[in-house]
């Protein structure tokens, strides 16, 4: 695993070059479900033809943090498995007050009325992006094809992700906002200005980014991104809800927790009956800035309010065929077999140290005194074991590792995806120093998934699980 951000042309086995039309298919659970491009961001619709469509923005590698995002995708399907890449229908080139250097085309949403796609972006017009952002506007006959920019909403702050939901009635409402800032205002029936003007919405607990708004059951849902950043985690999904569509608002809790990637950005949608939550991760990258969108169902309780999301994944299988003991040891370089994004998520395409298992791309090095590590970290990697737990209850779990990183590192446990514990890095001084650290977990008897998540910049020989 690497600190650098190089990234092949190639994941999973997937090229990234990306034909006009590209279908896939994706069993349950494989998130990420698009793996022929890195999308994130995804705004999620069903349209009058029966299909679900996908409009995420899209990263391109190797990143620079979000700048080069541009060149807009479509997806759809019909059965939440095979998925159609419908090609490209925008990209900063076509945008008349676009930049030159092109890139800065985030987070998308689109509407529906009367025959005619509204396709919302946003992008700047200036050198000094942050504060020169539009909300642009391009419209087709099609949901996935032949869009045109028709211009931008005026008398906009400088904000971004929009996002429009059309109530029952045909009034069409405009949200968009960010670094904390909600807002949201009626648009004209033309779609392309707002009907009075934007108002903050009220009531919301963090607000970060990316607003979305749906209904069910005659209730307004305003979920968005939080700007949770500690211990490792960070911006998880919040939700609140309003008998009316521009608030106030009722905060209700959290509906995705953290992910691998730094940010979160979601959707939801019903279809065929069953709601959907699209969010997007880095699991496939091992990169912040190179994502991918997941989907998982999502619930209601019985008074309306949302249970916690289930992230879902494909796994890989224990690297010796059957599970690691608990209590017992775990040798840092026996992670599962399988491939980037399943059994690990990576950096970099080859392994830096060569040590063990040198084909595959967890970086693993030797120690001098014997045995061997998992180094070059970097946050957003992880990489996971198949154990198998004896009995229920708590368990001392102590982390063998060294680094040189001023301010030490971290490393975080997760059992079949939920965090059980948090491991603090010291600075051991030299990156062959070893020193043990060691926390409590509540573990539950039977077969797990344990997923390390790392900080930056250490070395990890062995994790070991005692019963108390």
């Amino acid at each position: 695993m690497t600190k650098r951000c190089m990234l092949s042309l190639t994941i999973a086995g997937v090229s990234l070059a990306v034909s006009p039309a590209v279908a896939q298919t994706v069993g349950d659970p494989q998130n990420p479900i698009f793996r022929n491009m890195y999308t994130a961001d995804p705004s999620a619709h069903v349209w009058a033809d029966g299909r679900l469509y996908v409009y995420p923005s899209h990263d391109i590698a190797p990143p620079r943090g979000a700048d080069l995002m541009d060149e807009y995708h479509v997806y759809s399907t019909n059965d939440m498995v095979n998925w159609v890449d419908h090609g490209e229908i925008l990209r900063a080139a076509n945008v008349p007050w676009g930049r030159p250097e092109g890139g800065f085309m985030w987070a998308p949403d689109v509407a529906y009325k009367n025959g005619i796609y509204y396709f919302y972006f946003p992008h700047p017009s200036g050198t000094d992006w942050n504060n020169t952002w539009k909300i642009g506007v391009a419209t087709s006959t099609q949901p996935a094809a032949n869009f045109t920019v028709q211009g931008y909403i005026q008398g906009l702050e400088s904000l971004i992700d929009p996002a429009v939901f059309v109530d029952d009635d045909g009034q069409a409402y405009l949200y968009y906002g960010g670094g904390g800032i909600a807002k949201g205002g009626k648009l004209k029936a033309n779609m392309m200005e707002i009907d009075g003007q934007m108002q903050t919405m009220q009531g919301l607990v963090d607000f970060h980014e990316a607003s979305w708004v749906h209904k069910r059951n005659g209730l307004y849902y305003l979920s968005y991104s939080d700007n949770h950043d500690q211990n490792g985690d960070h911006n998880r999904m919040r939700y609140a809800t309003s008998t009316s569509p521009l608030g106030p608002w009722t905060y209700r809790g959290i509906y995705i927790d953290s992910t691998d990637s730094y940010t979160n950005h979601g959707s939801i949608v019903e279809y065929k009956g069953q709601w959907y939550a699209f969010y997007h991760t880095s699991m496939l990258s091992g990169n912040d800035w190179l994502r991918s969108v997941s989907v998982d169902k999502l619930y209601y309780n019985s008074d309306g309010t949302i249970q916690m999301v289930k992230q879902t994944k494909q796994h890989g299988t224990p690297h010796f065929a059957t599970p690691l003991a608990i209590p017992g040891t775990i040798q840092a370089e026996d992670y599962d077999n399988g491939a980037q994004g399943v059994a690990y998520s990576d950096g970099s395409p080859q392994n830096e140290g060569g040590a063990y298992r040198p084909n595959e791309g967890v970086d693993v090095g030797a120690i001098p005194s014997g045995g061997f590590h998992v180094g070059w970290v970097s946050t957003s990697e992880w990489a996971e074991y198949t154990v198998n737990v004896a009995t229920s209850g708590t368990y001392t779990v102590s982390a063998r590792v060294a680094t040189q990183t001023a301010n030490g590192s971290s490393l975080r446990i997760l059992f079949d995806g939920k965090k059980v514990g948090t491991l603090a890095v010291p600075n051991t001084g030299e990156w062959q120093t070893y020193t043990t650290v060691s926390t409590q977990v509540n573990l539950e008897a039977g077969k797990h998934i344990i997923q390390l998540r790392f900080g930056d910049a250490f070395n990890l020989d062995s994790l070991t699980f005692t019963k108390q």
